[in-house]
């Protein structure tokens, strides 16, 4: 009996229901013997279903784009735009500054999200923006990044205080990071970036992931301050080299350019712990660095300095 020519124009569905007739009905060896050489071509051309798809997870996107002029009472705000994970509040400040707090509903940084901050200081103007908690950069995907985006512009006779709270690094973090500071000339800026690997009250350690780092700052189109980090794989390893941390948990870079910096150099310098430095390396640009075991002993050496610096203006959610 000869079946191939059928089988050829048939489905695959269809020639296993035959296949299972014959299997039951017919006993013919010459039957049988097509009927398997033809199961074996229905098998081979079935349709696979597809391989399931690995969930993708959701991604946030978050922007706050703001500027600020002077007006006879003060700075005042002249143009909001917010969008996605990021919003900024602006409480009423103590003197004729605007403090602007920036919150990331999405309660941190994971792989694939996107968040850009910009803010505009006018001539005279002045502006704090500080965060409402600190930031988290939290688990990642493979091959997933994180990015965080701020770009802060100043006016002749604007300053600006740049003062997030801490950015805390998990274990499998995967976070870059980048602030441009643009200053007219006679602007002047405080920048802060505190950064923590983990939390050591909750025996946390971070062994695995990827943190990049710039800050670059710039007066008049011309660079002034230009600083790069970079961890990949296992920050506790690498930060418990002598040359690099010397197994200090925590760290804060700040920069301060204004006319009062060179006065500000020795008292700075008292108040600091053993692990730390700071220098003038610009007639009016003085940066420093401090190295602490934890969060709780970097804001206990920071603080003061802010305080210092900001003249008692410090924003209170740096105290809650």
């Amino acid at each position: 009996m000869e079946l191939s020519g059928w089988f050829a124009e048939k489905s695959g569905n269809e020639i296993a229901a035959y296949l299972g007739r014959w299997s039951l009905l017919d006993k013919d060896p010459a039957i049988t013997l097509t009927a398997n050489i033809s199961q074996q071509k229905a098998l081979s051309v079935l349709p696979l279903r597809p391989a399931a798809k690995a969930p993708v997870q959701p991604r946030a996107v978050g922007t706050v784009k703001l500027s600020v002029k002077q007006t006879p009472r003060g700075t005042a705000l002249q143009g909001l735009r917010q969008s996605g994970s990021y919003r900024c509040l602006f409480p009423r400040p103590k003197s004729g500054a605007l403090e602007a707090v920036l919150i990331n509903t999405a309660g941190g940084i994971t792989g694939g999200d996107d968040m850009q901050i910009a803010a505009q200081v006018g001539k005279g103007a002045n502006l704090t923006l500080t965060s409402q908690t600190a930031e988290r950069a939290y688990r990642a995907q493979p091959g997933e990044v994180g990015k965080l985006q701020t770009k802060l512009t100043v006016a002749a006779a604007g300053h600006v205080n740049w003062l997030p709270q801490e950015t805390i690094l998990f274990q499998s973090c995967a976070l870059r990071r980048r602030l441009e500071v643009d200053l007219a000339p006679e602007a002047s800026a405080l920048v802060v970036e505190p950064l923590v690997f983990g939390r050591k009250a909750m025996g946390e350690v971070v062994t695995q992931g990827l943190f990049q780092d710039q800050i670059l700052l710039r007066r008049d189109g011309q660079v002034l301050y230009r600083d790069a980090m970079r961890f990949d794989g296992d920050m506790q390893a690498q930060l418990d080299r002598p040359h690099v941390a010397a197994g200090a948990r925590a760290l804060v870079s700040l920069i301060y350019i204004a006319p009062d910096a060179p006065g500000q150099l020795a008292q700075l310098r008292a108040m600091l712990p053993d692990q730390a430095g700071a220098s003038l390396i610009g007639e009016d640009l003085l940066v420093l660095r401090i190295l602490a075991t934890d969060a709780h002993d970097l804001r206990r050496s920071l603080l003061p300095i802010l305080n210092r610096l900001t003249r008692d203006t410090l924003p209170r959610c740096w105290m809650i």
